[in-house]
């Protein structure tokens, strides 16, 4: 982790506030609503080829395939969000994409790298915690596996009214405000 990137994008007020509200009970989910992925099985190591390559890691810094399916009634986008809760000082964020249209059930492999252009037409990526726009992926400090969240949000709005630069943790609260139902998958990794 780069701890200069930190001051800019990831103390204050709305990581303070997005932590929390992580760590509140959930949207109710809506019946058969899921996150899945090739890439990531769930409460397993996740692959060098998601890892970040900086920092001291050594990965291939692509983000995972994800679909979704059966979203909630009313759904008129979603939000993907990757959040590494053990990471010291409250948490990192990795990914945030989102204004994702509701027509879209899937992100393949590489779309959180902007200049691969392979996100839906309209979706908005975010800052991560390192400090580029897109996907930044697992990069703990020496010692036990860290737990990645990839969370989805079916949302009830059509836009989040944020543009890229809004923070991670800004797209994060906002999103769970207005969430119809989430959807996770948690994988691990540590070096």
């Amino acid at each position: 982790m780069r701890r200069g990137a930190r001051k800019i994008y990831g103390r204050g007020v709305l990581p303070a506030l997005a932590a929390a509200l992580l760590a509140s009970p959930p949207p109710a989910s809506a019946s058969g609503f899921a996150l899945r992925s090739p890439d990531i099985t769930p409460g397993a190591a996740i692959a060098l080829e998601h890892v970040y390559d900086g920092s001291g890691c050594r990965g291939g810094n692509i983000s995972p395939a994800l679909s979704w399916n059966d979203p909630p009634a009313g759904t008129r986008s979603f939000a993907v969000l990757m959040f590494d809760p053990d990471a010291p000082g409250g948490g990192w964020w990795h990914w945030a994409v989102f204004d994702i249209p509701a027509g879209v059930s899937a992100l393949q492999a590489g779309a959180g790298d902007p200049a691969k252009h392979l996100l839906p037409a309209g979706a908005i990526q975010a800052r991560n915690d390192f400090g580029p726009l897109g996907y930044g992926g697992p990069c703990p400090p020496p010692g036990p596996p860290h737990h990645y969240q990839l969370m989805l949000y079916a949302l009830r709005i059509a836009t989040l009214g944020l543009g890229a630069s809004a923070g991670p943790a800004e797209v994060a609260a906002k999103a769970r405000a207005n969430a119809l139902a989430q959807a996770q998958i948690v994988g691990l990794y540590g070096r």
